[in-house]
């Protein structure tokens, strides 16, 4: 699923009931970590629910890094949440994502407002993550 299909979705759907049910239903779409992944290292610190990223950078032959990623939660929105951040990232190169405003995907899909302070807080938690992992496969 891409990024504007949610995106299109989500402009479907007026009630707030039926956005939180839609990010229910990206969240059972995820593709769960193997257990073993679910570890210290891949924590994402700043998250009120448990939120692991796995990080996988592959470097072309011109020196370009490219992220993927895969992450898992123990809340049922929060999964969906991680879909979207991982939709929007995920198969991008690294300059890309440093200069991407997923932030400001949020606020255009009305989530900023209608998320609880604690999830707005682990958003950015798992962005601020994602674009570390960007910065840190550049070499800065």
């Amino acid at each position: 699923m891409s990024i504007d299909t949610i995106i299109g979705d989500f402009e479907l759907l007026d009630d707030w009931e039926d956005r939180y049910r839609y990010l229910i239903e990206l969240g059972r779409e995820l593709e769960p970590l193997p257990p073993e992944a679910h570890n210290d290292a891949n924590k994402v610190r700043g998250c009120a629910s448990q939120v692991w990223l796995e990080t996988h950078v592959v470097v072309d032959d011109a020196g370009e890094p490219t992220l993927t990623f895969r992450g898992d939660s123990d809340a049922h929105i929060v999964r969906g949440l991680v879909h979207l951040v991982l939709t929007f990232y995920s198969g991008r190169r690294a300059r890309d994502i440093v200069d991407a405003d997923a932030l400001g995907l949020f606020a255009k899909l009305g989530l900023t407002a209608h998320l609880t302070p604690q999830r707005s807080n682990g958003v950015r938690s798992m962005v601020e993550r994602i674009k570390s992992d960007a910065r840190a496969a550049l070499g800065g």
